[in-house]
């Protein structure tokens, strides 16, 4: 078992995934209102992951030593530089996250649910106790327990193979220009939201995806086991994503049939 093997196995649920129908169901904004509403608790999770991976690949404790690989190193803690201290359309510095909540305020998306669940996070209660509290589809809130129930195994190789597999390079092409025709109708509503794809695009681009696959090269090394629990993960998360997408186009399609 090697990368080239994993990707083999599950190059058939990526392109699933690339043409899941929710794309084509986006027809208003109030549609991308109703998709942010759940995906942002995608956007949230994914720090979670980062920052583990950030744990097992750097040194975060004191006293301070340095890691194994360099290379490495140097490529979470630029990811994390990207993700969480970025720099908006105004010039001014926050998270992707942040981004992303400011612009689903500017599509007139309920960032509600979002908002009560870090405050319950910040609170110290579980982030499954914190789920069951949200009105968000179920798909959602099975999601985000997969995203924790790896990071909680504690297995690098699972946590690289969700962070390298099942987040990364997943926007497809007829996305964007679905928000950039939409863009086209109410600018002020849609900058925001553009901006953050076009920016996450960037962000994901030139080195991120080779590096990323020297990454799970690195924490497999020649184990066939892992290699085996890695591909597994990987098919499993892009499974829980058309899950999630599921949820969201039913979402979307209940909105449309109340709207009639």
């Amino acid at each position: 078992m090697d990368l080239h093997q994993l990707k083999s196995r599950i190059e058939p649920l990526r392109k699933e995934l690339l043409a899941h129908p929710v794309y084509s169901e986006i027809a208003s904004i109030e549609d991308l209102c109703a998709f942010t509403e759940e995906h942002v608790f995608a956007v949230w999770d994914f720090m979670s992951l980062l920052k583990t991976l950030q744990q097992h690949l750097t040194c975060v404790q004191v006293p301070w030593y340095p890691t194994k690989n360099a290379e490495t190193r140097r490529f979470i803690n630029e990811i994390v530089v990207g993700e969480e201290s970025d720099v908006d359309a105004a010039g001014d510095t926050m998270s992707h996250f942040e981004m992303y909540i400011n612009a689903m305020a500017s599509l007139g998306a309920n960032g509600t649910e979002m908002q009560e669940f870090t405050q319950r996070i910040r609170a110290n209660v579980s982030v499954n106790e914190a789920l069951n509290q949200c009105q968000i589809a179920e798909e959602t809130k099975d999601f985000v327990r997969y995203t924790f129930e790896v990071i909680h195994r504690g297995k690098i190789h699972e946590i690289a193979s969700l962070f390298t597999f099942g987040r990364e390079d997943l926007i497809p092409d007829m996305f964007l220009e679905i928000v950039k025709e939409l863009k086209a109708e109410a600018p002020e509503r849609m900058n925001g939201f553009l901006y953050y794809l076009e920016r996450h695009i960037e962000i994901d681009g030139d080195d991120h995806g080779p590096l990323s696959l020297k990454l799970m090269d690195e924490v497999c090394e020649n184990d066939p086991i892992k290699w085996e629990e890695a591909t597994l993960v990987a098919e499993q998360a892009l499974k829980m994503r058309m899950h999630l997408w599921n949820g969201v186009r039913n979402k979307i399609l209940l909105r449309s049939e109340v709207r009639v």
